[in-house]
């Protein structure tokens, strides 16, 4: 592995962990009840940090009325804000790098940047429209950038990783200034986990170099089933929680299994999925009714039942591949979140297994994240080779990194000079470079 990519594997894996704790620690804002400890946005109180001295937290009390100041609550939330913003400064650096030598489309970045940041002070200062067509184009522009950069591999998902994280910024912003609405809340919930899984694929992408394994390569559309299978577990996760429906079955033995002691009680899924209600309703605490409520947690358990079916077979199936590691792995993590789920409703809600149930299935996505980027590899370091390649022994190989691909490619170039040497009596095969018409023996 080369050491001249050191730096930016750091950087990559530094924003990957990063992105990992603030997932953690925004489901211990949020589950704390300070999601709405800072009233405005991006300020606290009018201030960068948080009121603490008597006469800041009188003034700041002063200035909002309906929301008094509590700093034991205000310190998380602008502290979450803090480091959001740093992963965004290490998520902007990843981008900068990855379109650096592409030189219009690094002018792009920093257009896209320039405006979303223009948009801010002019939001602060209420003028919603013009703040709302700045960040649409900026969002535009990064979209643009990639997914037009076609062939560009890891780079093309950094410059969409730098998207998502100025999206999040504003679902972060509106989840304070529309006051909690469920379908905010869980789409900010989303947009975290979006961020963490595209920074881990490029953590991986920059990171793995490996010899082909075409045993792996058939796990990939497995994978992606896994990874879409979970967002919208992730997605019904973060619809019971913003809408305060994580108790709604009781606590205790009467809750799990069964819901309130029945095993199918009474349940309104209209209600339970109104996504949105309009603005200017206060939804800290939960507006819906009880059958609502029992309605989105048994949806949220019958998807946890498909998920963990699913995601049990692809245990087995990455075993039968002879990952045994990998698929170790994710049924472990399986059972853990399945564990902790059912803690929560048995226990009423700890905040640390709350917490916790949010980051085991950051993890599990993350383990789904790491196969498909594995298999990603190796199918397109097989693409470079033919199959009767793939059949010869590379013990004895010389390995090498693609020019094209200097991230994950490598070609064996062991029987190059094979290839003109005289005497070879082994049937020839095809190179990759000549499609066939150049033959090199075996050795």
């Amino acid at each position: 592995m080369s050491t001249t990519n050191l730096p930016l594997r750091a950087l990559a894996w530094v924003a990957c962990v990063l992105a990992f704790f603030l997932i953690m620690y925004g489901s211990f804002v949020r589950l704390s009840n300070a999601g709405l400890s800072c009233p405005d946005w991006p300020t606290c109180y009018g201030r960068i940090t948080w009121p603490v001295k008597p006469a800041a937290v009188a003034k700041a009390d002063k200035a909002f009325p309906n929301r008094p100041v509590e700093t034991h609550k205000a310190w998380r939330e602008q502290t979450h804000r803090f480091a959001a913003g740093t992963l965004g400064l290490l998520v902007l650096a990843e981008a900068l790098v990855a379109t650096f030598a592409a030189r219009r489309r690094f002018a792009l970045v920093i257009a896209a940047v320039v405006l979303i940041g223009i948009g801010i002070p002019m939001y602060m200062a209420r003028n919603y429209v013009t703040a709302s067509v700045l960040a649409a184009v900026g969002e535009a522009l990064l979209l643009g950038v990639a997914f037009l950069w076609r062939g560009s591999g890891w780079r093309r998902i950094a410059v969409l990783a730098l998207a998502v994280v100025c999206f999040q910024a504003l679902l972060g912003m509106w989840t304070v200034t529309w006051l909690l609405k469920p379908i905010v809340v869980t789409g900010h919930l989303l947009g975290g986990m979006a961020t963490f899984a595209l920074l881990a694929w490029v953590a991986w992408r920059i990171s793995i170099r490996e010899q082909p394994e075409p045993r792996a390569t058939h796990l990939f559309a497995a994978a992606v089933g896994g990874v879409v299978l979970l967002a919208c577990q992730i997605f019904l996760g973060g619809w019971t929680s913003s809408n305060y429906a994580a108790l709604a079955c009781g606590i205790g033995g009467s809750a799990f299994p069964t819901c309130l002691g029945q095993w199918w009680p009474a349940m309104d899924f209209h209600q339970g999925f109104i996504l949105w209600r309009g603005i200017g309703v206060d939804f800290q605490g939960g507006i819906l009714d009880a059958p609502a409520r029992t309605a989105i947690q048994m949806v949220h358990r019958f998807g946890a039942a498909v998920v963990f079916v699913y995601v049990l077979w692809l245990a087995h199936k990455v075993g039968r591949a002879g990952l045994r590691g990998h698929a170790v792995a994710l049924a472990l993590l399986l059972l853990a979140q399945v564990a902790l789920g059912i803690s929560n409703v048995m226990l009423g809600l700890p905040l640390a297994i709350a917490v916790a149930h949010t980051g085991g299935a950051a993890l599990l996505l993350f383990a789904l994240v790491t196969l498909l980027a594995r298999a990603r590899c190796e199918d397109e370091q097989i693409a470079n080779f033919p199959p009767s390649a793939l059949r010869a022994p590379l013990s004895d190989s010389r390995i090498v990194r693609s020019s094209d691909n200097p991230a994950f490619g490598i070609l064996p170039q062991a029987f190059e000079s094979a290839r003109t040497a005289p005497g070879s009596s082994k049937a020839p095969i095809p190179t990759p470079a000549s499609g066939g018409r150049e033959s090199m023996p075996l050795q």
